[in-house]
């Protein structure tokens, strides 16, 4: 049973009005809950069949104010690629050493992992460990690449990988609830205006089904998807 403070803060939301984003996102500022700092979520639901290939949207953004979280970065790598990684600033930098560790002690204190292509053979003998969890590196999301220090940056930056799950939907936190209405519709807008450009050519219909935004406390708040349909296309 949801307890009074949250049936308080839903009573402040009519539950058949789609609001404009921005609307929506106020509406989550005011009825924020916990003590501590929320994350904003976004869920946007896609008119696709994520069980054909063809269909299942993936991609990165960065966001332009970043996410509100420090992520901590592993890089595997081999040579001077380690150094650049260094540089640019991972957290973690190593090759069979660290997939060693990984492999023998389970160790998990990153939130991204980073990978260059010529130790991706390594990479696979923990996928089973880093796959469930979302870390094993991946081209399509930019985390297999040569170029380390350009994708460490954009991670500590504020990127962030959406999919979309089997129900249809994707799932991306676009911020803090301190970061106010303004920047947490910069970001929302980034993202929406990346899920609209990633849309399949086998989509059919109207792409965007329905849009809504929530804090990690508080009740969900529904958008227009025509609203949000618009303001994706006009990013």
């Amino acid at each position: 049973m949801a307890g009074k403070k949250y049936r308080e803060a839903a009573r402040q939301i009519d539950a058949d009005k789609r609001y404009s984003l921005e609307e929506a996102l106020k509406l989550v500022a005011a009825n924020k809950l916990a003590k501590f700092d929320e994350t904003v979520e976004l869920a946007v639901r896609l008119n696709v069949d994520p069980r054909q290939a063809d269909q299942n949207v993936r991609g990165t953004v960065v966001l332009p104010n970043g996410t509100g979280k420090v992520s901590r970065v592993l890089v595997l790598a081999k040579g001077e690629k380690e150094r650049e990684a260094r540089e640019a600033g991972a957290d973690f930098v190593g090759g069979e050493d660290l997939i060693k560790r990984i492999q023998e002690e389970n160790w998990l204190d990153f939130d991204r992992v980073i990978a260059t292509p010529d130790i991706m053979g390594a990479v696979g003998r923990i996928g089973k460990i880093l796959g469930p969890r979302g870390l094993m590196p991946n081209p399509r999301v930019g985390t297999v690449t040569f170029d380390v220090a350009k994708a460490v940056g954009e991670v500590k930056a504020g990127k962030v990988d959406y999919r979309v799950d089997k129900a249809g939907v994707i799932h991306a936190r676009i911020g803090k609830v301190s970061f106010g209405e303004s920047k947490l519709a910069e970001n929302a807008h980034a993202l929406l205006s990346a899920i609209v450009r990633a849309k399949p050519a086998s989509a059919k219909g109207n792409y965007v089904r329905s849009v809504s935004v929530s804090s990690t406390m508080g009740p969900g708040v529904k958008v227009d998807p025509g609203a949000a349909r618009a303001v994706a296309a006009a990013a």
